[in-house]
């Protein structure tokens, strides 16, 4: 009986393991850097070598502190709270992004199967891609008249690049070998596209997909600072420094951070999901 306990509480010890020292490390490393980078800013302020507030003026300033304990707020108009406001560019995000990753991925595999249009249409591809977030801005506007579907216009063509070329350069890394037993097994052409392009290009697409979402994500931010008028975390910024509120400033840009981390932690988690399947 009582070598039967002793195993049972060797058994349990073994189920649960202690934390590594490498495990350990990825955990208290960041937060010793993140704490040390607050308390340098905090000094930088409190001694005046700049004019930003320090990360205490978070919680010491009566509008920010609002701001954080009441995200959900609506006061209609562009009188929200920041879930509200960040919510409001996420859908834009999603509209741009979507169209952007089914334009590239059809456009991109049609170009990397095809080396005549790929030489016709890459120096220019290249081109645009080349053109910043915010010059697209005046050409979305005159062009469609409206803020919302500029916005997501600016969205689409800024993200659409990295998933086309990605996803174009996965389709010409495709082993010839598989080429050749598409042919011997006659696979249609609906069949080599399934079981052999997209399988094979997938790390390629979501390459592009994660590269996409970042830049999705400031063009938006780009877009609504300069389309006023409209409920969006970007016009937030804009607003609050328009105001001299530049603790707002500084929890908008805490925002935007986070979001960006946790679509771009989103794509690599359903790329670890598909790919390993």
């Amino acid at each position: 009986m009582v070598v039967q306990t002793q195993k049972r509480k060797v058994a349990k010890v073994r189920r649960s393991p202690k934390l590594s020292n490498k495990q350990l490390q990825n955990i208290l490393l960041p937060i010793v850097g993140t704490l040390a980078f607050l308390i340098i800013w905090q000094i930088f302020s409190a001694s005046g070598l700049t004019r930003l507030p320090g990360p205490t003026t978070l919680w010491t300033d009566d509008r920010t502190r609002n701001l954080l304990l009441y995200p959900f707020y609506d006061n209609g108009g562009l009188d929200k709270g920041l879930f509200w406001q960040t919510l409001a560019s996420l859908g834009r995000v999603a509209q741009g992004y979507s169209a952007a990753a089914i334009v590239g991925i059809v456009v991109g595999v049609i170009v990397g199967g095809n080396q005549i249009i790929n030489k016709a249409l890459d120096p220019l591809f290249q081109f645009l891609r080349m053109v910043a977030p915010l010059a697209w801005v005046p050409i979305a506007l005159v062009a469609l008249q409206q803020n919302q579907p500029a916005a997501i216009f600016v969205i689409f063509i800024t993200s659409v690049w990295p998933i086309l070329i990605n996803t174009a350069e996965g389709v010409r890394q495709i082993p010839q070998d598989y080429q050749n037993v598409a042919k011997v097994l006659q696979l249609s052409r609906k069949d080599y596209y399934l079981n052999i392009v997209f399988p094979a290009a997938l790390p390629y697409i979501f390459t592009g997909l994660r590269i996409a979402i970042g830049l999705a994500w400031l063009a938006i931010i780009a877009a609504e600072i300069v389309m006023s008028g409209i409920v969006g975390i970007g016009f937030f910024i804009w607003d609050a420094y328009q105001q001299n509120y530049i603790s707002e400033i500084i929890l908008a840009v805490i925002y935007i951070g986070a979001v960006g981390l946790l679509l771009d932690r989103a794509i690599a988690f359903i790329q670890r999901l598909i790919v390993s399947e």
